[in-house]
Parts: structure tokens; C-alpha cells; sequence
């Protein structure tokens, strides 16, 4: 049964957990797990209540003395020891469990992927291996042993002690459970070295299955990249005498931030340019930068609770947005985020699942690893950083480390070291995590011709969500500049911080109306409503000073081509007048050329029509979408034949920023020129194409245009073996077909033996790759809508944390018209009326559901 639990019940932990001292006896058919916790108690009265799951316990006793058994109690969540049988000073607790880690397909607590014992304690898995206070407040040094014949033992902190078959691992800085790691298994390590800014050798292994160690050398470079910059930028030193990353092949996540042994998934651990692409190289550096910043924002500085993820989160995403605009393009790396921002959680905020950044309740906590906690808690940082600025900003997060090192930490916390530095008071700003939605702001706009004065009318609102009606006005910092008619900058960017429902800010002194160059840097995560006339915008796309506003402005001439097409108009000239100066103009990054090249995608085209109150049909917005690439590429066929020649990388192949825009240009040029020759020049690069970021880029247009079948044999001939490229081979298939043929597609590639399902990655590639072909997903018989449940239904009882993340592909099923909602809601009820349907599945499939109540 479904318990909810509210941030307003929190309540310290009765006990200090002063030492853990665990023992390992691995073995393929049951392990059992010794634990030694050292408790002292914060007073007296208090029951001493443990958490675990799936243990089949062995042996309890106090100070080595069994309780007597009217003073425990068991059932499937909890262990309690009465008080009364507990001494008035410290004491021992010993536990003795038997697990069964090679049943486990959940792949939380202790598992096997392919041979590997390894562990996924985040949020609460640690429970599955031990009784134990199982929440990120209780900390406490680790002592781990390890017994095993396997060949390589790791747990977190620094070896202590080893012999044959025996390791032990000594962490000594507090940790609470979510942290805890173990690695037990067949490997091998690219070893380097890191000497810190105070001179101390840090020894570094990147731990792999044999036979993968030659593409380990990219992530141990990110390793070593992201603990310089975190010195540099951050001040902030590492503090153990080895770092170990493990990458395993069966993981519900991307990676796990585990205290001195990160365990990644292999997808963002291992990378050849024959294997991985360039967007596989940067996913790779940013997510290794992301779990190694976390070894201060959120483990040396961990949550008080769960309610406070996006205060780790939040951060070290920010962290990991800093480090890739340092190291790449900045500029690009803004515009992708905020199209990953729109695309994921401005998506969640306006659906049934929408909810802050600090949730107040939840059911279950692994539903809350969300775009809105990662993403927008990201943004709520910039806006932070950009209204105090950089020195302030560097002031305060030195304060927060100096404050709270070893400490298990809330939002309160985070603000109040911005307000002792500032000076500012923060809790209208607090708004940001505790309330859910997108706001919108609303710009009227006033030229006084005679007095040359610009007046800007801004108002904000922020629709209902779930559980939150009303919803007052935030800061919104908005980054501003204006633009003349020539394309001059004649007012360089300012930040006007609004705080009210409306605000009115005039700018005098102006010779002629400029043009309001609105939310540089994108700097706030809100909609914008706004009268812009098509030249307005072809202003700004041409000669923005701000590369995120001119991007925006593309963006929205594309989108109003797109609407219009969509609904049986024609498409707006200007855009494709204004792409071809663009594309003309040699001295711009090939990187950002290729993001006005991309269209808006088909699920953005969904949201922007639902939005302008009406409904949208697949159908026509894929064809829409089609037919103006199909413009496109014949008004501009000429200038992109060129820059498919030019951005030809003659160079040996390196995944940094320079060769990947040239890549990323070159083949979104080819993108739009297979639409006119069918794919004969996705055919000649697949065929001479000497890295995987081509060979994909031209398998997508290949699969799009219907004459793939000899690519897909040639790349499952030699790539077979391999699973992450197999991954990209099925995901491709479903993800780029035509949305008529994709069902038919995806239920064959289901049928494979191959299709390893209790694999995420494998699942994730076919289904989701699958959900994401929107049309084909959206489907009006509901057979996407049927297809996808279906191997959910199969899923749940497997691994429910999958199965539930993935059922977020329905959030924006009520939008559509009335045949499609009843197929969907079909589909859904039948998930929801499964017996034993997991606590993950059930919530979500609960609150998608009421969307269309």
C-alpha cells in the first residue's frame, strides 16, 4: 500500500550512527552481509527502528547479547527494537542477513550485471543488503570487508588492508547509506595519477571488463580535466588517496556519485570514435564532471532528506553546465540545455506530473529523480548567481562549504549562506523551489516617437498545478537588450529583476525604435508572451549580439512556419530568407548554424499549438515538419552542398568542440539534402565514413528515407558483439522510421532474442526510442499507446524503477483529440489494474491519469 510521506513530518534521527563496520561473504548463491553500527543515543525512550528489504536475517544482538523477542519487531519494511531493551549509552548493534544479489533484477541495493557484483544504493537501496537507518541524514565512517575468490574487491574510501581473497576499505569521511558502494568481479584498470593544488598523489582507475580498457582513455582525461577545474573554479580539493570509476552494463541510471567509487553505467564510461559519437564524448565528459563535483555538493555536503534532492542535484548540474561551457562552446552548450529544459521540464510542469523543484510530499522518492530536480534546479542556481553576481556568488558557496562540511544540509541552509553574504533577503526568491509550474511572462510593449522612449510592460502568472492553485509572483531576473532596426546594439545587456505581478521599466533618449532583445542567456525558466513581427525577429536572428536571443529568434520564425503549415497555412518566407544569410556567413561556429538548422521537434510543435489552444494532430505536424525541411533544402540546396563539403573533417578523428561543430553542421546539412535525393549522400558517407558519429548520422537519414536495410545488416555483421552500439542500432530503427512503418518496426526488433528487456539500456532504446517518434507513439488506432504498455505490464514486476521512469512518455496524453485520449486512458487503465503493480509504476500511472479527469 502506497504511504505518503511529507516534508512537514520529518524529524531528527533518535540515534548518532558514530562507526559502520560491514563484512562481505560474496558468493554466486547467496551473500551474507555482517553489519557492526555503533549507535549512541540522543536521549532516552526512543525505539531503535531500522530499514530493510528482501533480507532473510540471521543473527541480532546488542553489545553481543541476543534481545529478547517481545523486544523486536518485524515486518517487511522494518526492523524495531524497543527501547526498553536498549542501554542508556552507547552500544553495538550486530546483524547477521543472507541477499540473494543474482535475483536481483531491480538493480537496487547489491546485484550482478554479467558476472559483476556491484550496488545502487540511491535513494534506498541500501536497505536490500543490511538493516540499517537508511536515510541521508544518519552519517558515519565506513569499515568494509570483502570476502571473495573474485580478482578485484573495491569498496568506498582507501584500501586498508588485503590478502588473498580478502580486502578491507576504510572510509574515513561520515557518509550516510545512499553512498555506500561494492564492486566485486573480473576487471581491469586504466591507471593514472592526480596531484591536488596541495601537492598530495591521488591514484585514479577507470575499471572496466577485460577486453574494454582501449576505450577507458577518454574518461580517465574527463576525470583528470574535471578535478582541475573543480580546484580552479571551485576551490575545491579531492580528499582521498584513490578515485575509482566502474562501469557495469546493467544500470537504472546514468551514473552513481558513490564516495571515491563512482559506478557508471558503460555508456558513459567507454568511447572509441568507431563506437561512440561525438555526442556520446561530451555526455561522457559532463557526466563524469557531474559525479565528481558531487564528492563536495553531496557527499562532503549531503540532503537533510529526500524533499531536498534538488539541493545536491541542482547544484552539481549547474556545476556540470559551468564545466562544459568552459571546456566546449559556451554558447551552444546554453541553447542546448534550454532545449532539454523545454523539452523535459517546462513538458513536466505543464502536465499531470508536474511538481517543484522541493516537492512537499511524495510516495515514492525514485519518481522524483526528474528534469525538474535536475534541470530547473540547475536554473534556479543560474537565476540565483546571475541577481548576485559572480564575486558574491563565489563568496557565498566558499561560506556554504566553510559552514556545512560534514553536514546533511535543506534549501534553508543553501539560501541563508546567499543572505549572510549578501545581505539580500531570499524568500520571495525561495518561491523558485517550493512552488511547481512555469511561469509566464507577458511583454506590452509602448514607443513614444517623440520623446524616444521605450516603455516595457511585463506582467507574470503562473497557471494552477497539481495541488497548488494559487501562485504568487518570483524573481524573475530578466536579461535585456536593444537592438536598432540596422542591427547596432544600442542599450548592452542589463538584468531588470521583477518581483511584482507587474512592473513597467522606459528607456529614454532613443532615436529610433529598437528592437527588445528579451531573456539573454535564456535568464529564467519561463514562457514568454509577446506582439514580434516577423521582421522583429529576422532583427534579431541576424544581428543579436546575445547567441541564445538570436537562436530564439530562429527558433520562433521556424515554429511559426510550423504551426501554420500544420494546420493547412503556408510557411512564413521570412525564416528561410533569414537561415540563408546565416548560412552564408563564414565567420559564425558551424556548431550554432546546425542548431537553427534543427527544426523544432514534432512533440515542441504539439506543445506550442496545445498552447495556443488548440489540439494538436501528429499526423499533420509530422508531415508538416516534413515538408518544411523539404523547403528548405530546395531554397538552400546549393549553400548547404557546400557546407557539406567544407565541414568534411580531414583531420584524424578528436572528439573536442572544433571537429564535433564541423560534424554536427555537416550532417545536419545532410539531414535536409537527403530529403531531395532520397538518401544517395547518406549512403556515400555511410559507406566511407570513417567514425560513428557519421555512420549515425547517416543511418537516421538512410532509415527516414526507407533504404537502410543493407546499413543495419553491415552494422549488426560487425557490431554484433557489441551492446552499446547495438543499442544505437536498435534505437535508431524505431526512433527515425517513418511513423507508419515504426510499429511494425519496433514489434520485430521486440521478437529478437537480443532484445535483452531487463537490460534499461537495451529497454530504453527500443521502447523509448520507440515513444519518441512521436507520431508513430501517438499513433490514432492507440497501437503505440497498446505497445508500450504492453512491456511495461512485462517490466513492473522486474525492475520498477524503469518501468515507471519510462511511463512518463504518456504526461501529455489528454492534449490530443478524443479518439487518442480514449486509447490512452485504455492503455493506462489496464497498467493501473495489474495486480501487484510496484509503488513506482502505481504512483505515476495514478497522477498521468488524472490529467484526464
Amino acid at each position: 500500500m502506497a504511504t505518503t510521506r511529507r516534508l512537514a513530518d520529518w524529524r531528527p534521527y533518535p540515534f548518532a550512527l558514530t562507526e559502520t563496520r560491514l563484512r562481505f561473504d560474496i558468493a554466486p548463491l547467496g551473500t551474507r552481509v555482517e553489519a557492526e553500527l555503533n549507535f549512541l543515543p540522543h536521549g532516552r525512550g526512543a525505539d531503535l527502528v531500522l530499514d530493510g528489504a528482501g533480507l532473510r536475517t540471521l543473527d541480532i544482538a546488542i553489545d553481543g547479547v541476543e534481545p529478547p523477542p517481545d523486544a523486536i519487531t518485524m515486518d517487511g519494511e522494518t526492523l524495531t527494537i524497543s527501547a526498553d531493551a536498549l542501554p542508556h549509552r552507547r552500544f553495538t548493534l550486530s546483524t547477521t542477513v543472507e541477499i540473494h544479489p543474482e535475483r536481483n533484477t531491480a538493480l537496487e541495493g547489491l546485484y550482478l550485471s554479467g558476472g559483476i557484483f556491484c550496488t545502487q544504493c540511491e535513494a534506498e537501496g541500501f536497505r536490500h543488503i543490511t538493516w540499517y537507518p537508511d536515510r541521508p541524514d544518519v552519517m558515519a565512517p565506513f569499515r568494509v570487508q570483502i570476502r571473495s575468490d573474485l580478482p578485484v574487491l573495491l569498496s568506498n574510501g582507501n584500501p586498508d588492508a588485503a590478502e588473498p581473497g580478502l580486502v578491507e576499505w576504510h572510509d574515513p569521511w561520515p557518509k550516510p547509506s545512499y553512498l555506500f558502494a561494492l564492486v566485486a568481479g573480473d576487471l581491469e584498470a586504466l591507471e593514472d595519477r592526480f596531484t591536488t593544488m596541495t601537492g598530495r598523489e591521488v591514484a585514479l582507475n577507470v575499471w572496466v571488463r577485460p577486453g574494454d580498457l582501449p576505450r577507458a582513455g577518454f574518461a580517465m582525461e574527463a576525470l583528470k580535466k574535471s578535478m582541475a577545474w573543480d580546484e580552479r573554479v571551485y576551490g575545491r580539493e579531492y580528499d582521498l588517496d584513490v578515485f575509482n570509476i566502474v562501469a557495469v552494463d546493467d544500470f537504472n541510471m546514468g551514473a552513481m556519485e558513490n564516495k571515491g567509487l563512482n559506478i557508471f553505467n558503460s555508456k558513459l564510461v567507454l568511447a572509441s570514435p568507431e563506437t561512440a559519437t561525438d555526442t556520446d564524448y561530451e555526455r561522457i565528459e559532463a557526466v563524469i564532471a557531474h559525479e565528481y563535483f558531487h564528492n563536495w555538493t553531496g557527499n562532503r555536503i549531503t540532503c537533510r532528506d529526500w524533499f531536498q534532492l534538488c539541493l545536491k542535484e541542482g547544484l552539481t548540474v549547474f556545476r556540470d553546465q559551468q564545466f562544459t561551457s568552459d571546456v566546449r562552446s559556451a554558447a551552444v552548450k546554453r541553447i542546448e540545455d534550454v532545449v532539454t529544459l523545454r523539452a523535459r521540464q517546462f513538458r513536466e510542469d505543464a502536465g499531470p506530473l508536474a511538481h517543484p523543484p522541493r516537492p512537499d510530499h511524495y510516495e515514492e522518492i525514485n519518481n522524483f529523480y526528474t528534469a525538474t530536480v535536475y534541470e530547473k534546479g540547475a536554473e534556479v542556481i543560474g537565476m540565483l548567481k546571475r541577481l548576485v553576481g559572480d564575486g558574491n556568488y563565489k563568496a557565498a558557496l566558499d561560506l556554504y562549504f566553510d559552514r556545512h562540511d560534514g553536514q546533511a544540509c535543506t534549501i534553508e541552509d543553501w539560501l541563508k549562506v546567499f543572505e549572510d553574504t549578501t545581505g539580500r533577503d531570499l524568500t520571495q526568491f525561495k518561491r523558485w523551489y517550493t512552488d511547481a509550474g512555469t511561469p509566464r511572462l507577458k511583454l506590452v510593449e509602448e514607443w513614444d516617437e517623440a520623446a524616444g522612449r521605450l516603455a516595457l510592460r511585463f506582467s507574470q502568472s503562473t497557471r494552477p498545478t497539481p495541488g497548488q492553485p494559487d501562485k504568487p509572483p518570483r524573481v524573475i531576473p530578466i536579461a535585456l537588450g536593444l537592438i536598432s532596426q540596422n542591427g547596432d546594439e544600442v542599450l548592452p545587456t542589463q538584468v531588470l529583476e521583477m518581483t511584482e505581478a507587474e512592473q513597467e521599466w522606459s528607456f529614454d533618449g532613443l532615436g529610433a525604435r529598437p528592437v527588445a532583445s528579451l531573456l539573454r542567456g535564456f535568464s529564467a525558466p519561463v514562457t514568454v508572451e509577446r506582439q514580434i513581427g516577423r521582421a522583429e525577429r529576422a532583427v534579431l536572428l541576424a544581428h543579436d549580439t546575445d547567441p541564445f536571443a538570436r537562436w530564439e529568434a530562429g527558433h520562433d520564425l521556424a515554429m511559426d512556419s510550423l504551426v501554420a503549415k500544420t494546420t493547412g497555412g503556408e510557411s512564413d518566407p521570412a525564416f528561410s530568407h533569414s537561415l540563408g544569410g546565416l548560412l552564408a556567413d563564414a565567420g559564425l561556429d558551424p556548431a550554432f548554424i546546425a542548431l537553427i538548422l534543427r527544426l523544432p521537434s514534432e512533440d515542441a510543435i504539439a506543445t506550442e499549438i496545445a498552447a495556443q489552444g488548440g489540439v494538436p494532430d501528429p499526423d499533420s505536424i509530422h508531415k508538416a515538419r516534413e515538408a518544411l525541411a523539404a523547403e528548405l533544402a530546395a531554397r538552400h540546396k546549393g549553400v548547404l552542398e557546400q557546407i557539406y563539403a567544407e565541414m568534411d573533417v580531414a583531420a584524424p578523428y578528436e572528439p573536442d568542440a572544433g571537429q564535433a561543430g564541423a560534424r554536427s553542421l555537416r550532417l545536419a546539412a545532410l539531414a535536409l539534402l537527403s530529403r531531395l535525393d532520397g538518401g544517395a549522400r547518406a549512403q556515400s558517407l555511410w559507406d566511407s565514413a570513417g567514425n560513428m558519429t557519421e555512420k549515425m548520422g547517416a543511418l537516421a537519414d538512410l532509415v527516414r528515407a526507407g533504404r537502410a536495410d543493407g546499413a543495419l545488416a553491415e552494422m549488426e555483421a560487425r557490431f554484433g558483439a557489441n551492446r552499446l552500439v547495438m543499442d544505437k542500432w536498435f534505437m535508431v530503427q524505431v526512433q527515425a522510421a517513418p511513423p507508419e512503418k515504426a510499429i511494425e518496426i519496433a514489434r520485430g526488433l521486440a521478437e529478437r532474442p537480443d532484445f535483452e528487456w531487463t537490460n534499461p539500456n537495451r529497454f530504453r532504446s527500443l521502447i523509448g526510442g520507440f515513444a519518441a517518434n512521436h507520431a508513430a507513439f501517438h499513433a490514432a488506432d492507440g497501437s503505440g499507446y497498446g505497445f508500450v504498455v504492453d512491456w511495461l505490464i512485462r517490466l513492473d514486476p522486474a525492475n520498477p524503477q524503469t518501468a515507471a521512469r519510462m511511463l512518463s512518455v504518456f504526461e501529455t496524453w489528454a492534449r490530443f483529440d478524443a479518439q487518442r485520449r480514449e486509447r490512452a486512458r485504455a492503455a493506462l487503465s489496464r497498467l493501473a489494474a495489474l495486480p501487484g503493480l510496484s509503488r513506482n509504476s502505481s504512483e505515476m500511472v495514478t497522477r498521468i491519469l488524472a490529467a484526464g479527469a
